[in-house]
């Protein structure tokens, strides 16, 4: 078969084809945000009218069209639904074990029974250390519930932890982002009480993340970070209090507004239960054992590169290199990397070392495992037709349309590249796929315009962060353990505008690096 050269201007002029390669993107927002349609039901829809466009309009061979969306499926349930299977799998036999009610009962203790306190230390401590090892929606799933059971509506947990989930993303999943960076391009609650503890926890996650990061790499920096940032957090309680200390949320312990969700008797159970004050050291080792396995696992296999480099390489049939990016003038290869030993394996032994050690019966722990194959059921369908439109705009050629536009507003181009990473990640869930898809882009306009390369590609690596809280793909895995789902859409439209003002202020300050206080880039 020849190869396809995919056309960069489809429609003249260029405005009005990206214009078109918007489509799909504006239709995903309007049917999850607007219509509150379930993730799958949007992402469908998103996906056909890619198709569509890409065939119609790009001119794609339907059976290349067909192909990409295909390995996109293919992709998005291995290894990304591996690694949700496998860290969703150890906080359910946590939770059949005890375990889990023990880290809510900690979390409790040392929060001083504050929500906007709760939020800072589960959302974006723990949630952070849960990036840091696993990342792919798994952090908003298990820190939503631990929100759930110190009584959080489900909604409002959800929301608070997909914002939370910001700062950790760029060095999530074991520095997975910034390592492929490197490859491609050569709560709004009450913080006026609380801002020196979200101060003392961010600054030390900040702090850490930078020197870790600096001077040994991205393997570890969030999961460091995130247990800097919790002890400090812990520490800082024990001299400070917060005024106007809020003990819970409505009567109902929901938003108003919130849809009523039948939720399993173990999680009804939780709230309302009076706290058993004093746990004592071994109940909190008890409670961190299995966030403490995972962590220790993940940095150690990061550390070995034959976990690594153990994979087989399939090319894609009737795919690889059967299409000519001209944006970057080279073939766009397409090989699937079989990794039996990646992160998803190793928080699987991360399970399995957690059933160990506290003698979990076989019974027990293969019924946690039959528990979060069903929960991801309807998240796996969802991720699997939200990796399929990702790969179908990339290999369309849309994608790159949409990115060649903006790359043409020349001197204001720092205005639209955090928005690049932003889109990018929406669609993928993931800051990896971003910086794949746009990362030599934003070097290439860098020294179109004459600014650093260093700083527009650490541009589209952030602005990814701010869209990750809105990507179906993320929603849909953070829905699975509060009893939400079909109802990604509401929770979209809780994110959305904190992702736009998050984007576009960093999209500001990058214009601001860029040409006026360009001494802050290295």
């Amino acid at each position: 078969m020849n190869i396809w050269a995919q056309p960069l201007e489809p429609i003249h002029p260029i405005a009005l084809s990206a214009l078109a390669a918007a489509v799909p993107l504006v239709l995903l927002l309007v049917l999850m945000g607007g219509l509150r349609k379930s993730g799958s039901v949007s992402a469908a829809w998103g996906l056909g009218s890619a198709f569509l466009l890409a065939v119609l309009i790009w001119g794609m061979p339907v059976r290349l069209a067909l192909s990409s969306a295909a390995y996109g499926c293919v992709y998005g349930l291995l290894p990304i639904m591996w690694i949700v299977f496998t860290a969703l799998w150890l906080y359910n036999l946590s939770v059949d074990t005890g375990n889990f009610e023990l880290l809510r009962r900690w979390m409790a203790e040392h929060a001083s029974g504050d929500m906007r306190i709760q939020a800072v230390l589960v959302a974006f401590c723990f949630g952070a250390l849960l990036e840091g090892t696993a990342g792919f929606g798994t952090p908003v799933a298990v820190a939503a519930y631990l929100l759930l059971g110190l009584g959080f509506s489900a909604r409002q947990a959800v929301t608070v932890s997909l914002i939370a989930n910001t700062a950790p993303v760029a060095f999530g999943a074991l520095g997975i982002p910034i390592v492929a960076l490197a490859g491609v391009t050569g709560l709004d609650k009450g913080l006026r009480e609380t801002w020196p503890a979200a101060l003392a926890s961010g600054a030390t996650f900040a702090l850490v993340q930078f020197l870790v990061s600096n001077f040994s790499g991205p393997y570890a920096a969030d999961i460091l970070a995130a247990l800097a940032s919790t002890v400090a957090l812990v520490l800082f309680l024990r001299v400070w209090r917060p005024r106007g200390t809020k003990l819970g949320i409505s009567s109902s312990g929901r938003f108003s507004g919130d849809p009523v969700v039948e939720q399993s008797e173990d999680v009804q159970s939780k709230k309302g239960t009076p706290e058993r004050k004093g746990l004592s050291r071994s109940g909190a080792l008890a409670a961190w054992a299995p966030w403490i396995l995972l962590s220790v696992v993940m940095v150690v296999w990061s550390y070995f590169k034959f976990f690594q480099v153990a994979q087989i390489s399939v090319p894609v049939p009737g795919l690889h290199n059967k299409i000519f990016i001209t944006l970057y003038q080279k073939p766009y290869p397409a090989i699937y990397l079989f990794q039996p030993l990646a992160a998803g394996t190793a928080a699987l032994c991360a399970t399995l070392l957690t059933a160990l050690t506290f003698a979990s019966p076989p019974k027990s722990v293969l019924s946690s495992g039959l528990k979060t194959l069903r929960q991801l059921l309807m998240p796996g369908l969802t991720v699997g037709l939200i990796v399929a439109l990702a790969y179908l705009y990339n290999y369309s050629g849309m994608a790159y349309t949409l990115g060649a536009a903006l790359a043409k507003l020349g001197h204001f181009f720092p205005l639209a590249s955090g928005f690049l990473g932003w889109m990018a990640c929406f669609l993928s869930g993931s800051d990896t796929a971003s910086n794949l898809l746009f990362g030599n882009l934003q070097v290439a306009a860098s020294h179109q315009i004459g600014v650093s390369p260093v700083l527009l590609a650490a541009t589209n690596s952030s602005g990814a962060v701010t869209g990750k809280m809105i990507s179906p793909q993320n929603i849909a895995v953070g829905v699975t353990t509060v009893g939400l789902i079909g109802q990604e859409g509401n929770v979209l439209r809780s994110t959305f505008w904190h992702s736009i003002l998050l984007a576009a202020g960093l999209s500001l300050l990058a214009f601001a690096q860029a040409y006026w206080v360009n001494w802050m880039v290295p």
